[in-house]
């Protein structure tokens, strides 16, 4: 097996509670080079320690394709692969020979596990697939936020391939601010105002803010691009403006949003699940039954970021535990009980509802309970 010189490159800015962790998990590259752009805390001094070689820089004004550009060029020239990471995340250990069994020289690019998010258990909340990894030269990054790679070389891009076995975990910080997020969204649609991701990104952050209208009005944009044509994300288009709708009080207009997403990708369970939880409100649960049935049979979970955690938990079969409940069929009711506790075992709500259709299927129920 070729070996190859690896160097791992990051941003950072008051991440002193990250900082050794980070530098431990990436110590198996041949360098680590970091561009601290203005901490006021330990950041640099435990990276230095840590035999991370960090440079200090602003970046004015703040955007996030300007820092990574900054940091990547820190990068020795003789390094032949770039791992870009951020400090609160980290790689499970091997992670540099598994990359170097499937790199080769007409390789440009890497997709790997990501586990963006974990539930309040421990257990994998949000997972996917990114592309950080990449070839010394040919790459920059583009966007203020939401930074992708874009290939810049006038020779043809080389392989991309996949790294099973390679998995880095996100453990983000809820007290740090997304503030920022908002208005380089806004700048990045007027950068590029017919760029399809970036009008996706920009009407989600609307619906992360409540403002319901703007996020409706800029998610219709997304969807009538001509380059538009990714079922997956025009599917959480659709769903994000049934949300919006939801929230506006306009249930009708909803339910046609939540059936557009579906037909746009019948392969996603989160269309059929959101459309579920509505018929749930509305007590339709032989609805619930179907469309949380439609869901349970898509078996393979996707490696985009279009997934949701929530989708591939216990959700599905708690709807389908009440669904059941209501319409007389304890025996289905007391099975996915089970299988939602099986699925979230540290939920107590899962686990009184098991005891209390036990009893109930066994004919011993106490009058007046039910699931909830």
């Amino acid at each position: 097996m070729k070996t190859y010189r690896v160097c791992v490159y990051a941003i950072s800015k008051n991440e002193a509670r990250y900082a050794e962790t980070w530098a431990r998990s990436m110590s198996e590259a041949d360098e680590i080079v970091v561009l601290d752009t203005g901490s006021e805390d330990d950041t640099v001094e435990l990276l230095r320690r840590n035999g991370v070689k960090v440079t200090e820089e602003r970046i004015v004004p703040w955007r996030f394709d300007d820092a990574r550009n900054r940091s990547l060029a820190l990068v020795p020239d003789d390094i032949d692969i770039c791992v870009c990471t951020d400090l609160d995340e980290e790689f499970h250990p091997g992670w540099r020979e598994r990359l170097e069994a499937v790199w080769d020289d007409d390789v440009s690019l890497a997709n790997y596990r990501y586990t963006w998010s974990f539930n309040p258990d421990g257990s994998e909340g949000s997972v996917f697939w990114i592309e950080k990894i990449h070839s010394r030269k040919g790459f920059q990054w583009v966007h203020p936020v939401h930074e992708v790679l874009e290939w810049v070389d006038k020779a043809p891009q080389g392989r991309t391939v996949s790294v099973g076995g390679i998995q880095l975990d996100h453990h983000a910080d809820p007290g740090k601010s997304r503030a920022q997020y908002l208005p380089l969204l806004e700048l990045s649609v007027q950068e590029a105002p017919f760029d399809d991701r970036n009008l996706h990104y920009l009407g989600r952050e609307y619906m992360f803010h409540e403002r319901w209208d703007d996020c409706i009005r800029t998610l219709q944009r997304h969807l009538a691009l001509p380059t538009a044509t990714w079922a997956d994300e025009r599917s959480a288009s659709m769903r994000f403006i049934a949300r919006a709708y939801l929230s506006k009080g306009q249930r009708g207009e909803a339910a046609g949003w939540y059936l557009r997403a579906i037909a746009e990708a019948p392969h996603l369970r989160e269309s059929w699940l959101e459309y579920a939880h509505l018929l749930y409100e509305d007590e339709a649960w032989d609805g619930v039954l179907y469309f949380t049935g439609c869901a349970l049979e898509i078996h393979e979970r996707p490696r985009t970021y279009i997934s949701e955690a929530a989708s591939w938990g216990s959700l599905p079969h708690d709807l389908r535990t009440i669904a059941y409940y209501r319409t007389g069929r304890l025996k289905e009711a007391l099975a996915e009980a089970r299988r939602a506790l099986a699925l979230s075992p540290r939920e107590e709500r899962f686990r009184k509802n098991v005891a209390m259709l036990e009893k109930m299927v066994k004919g011993s129920m106490v009058k007046g309970k039910r699931p909830n």
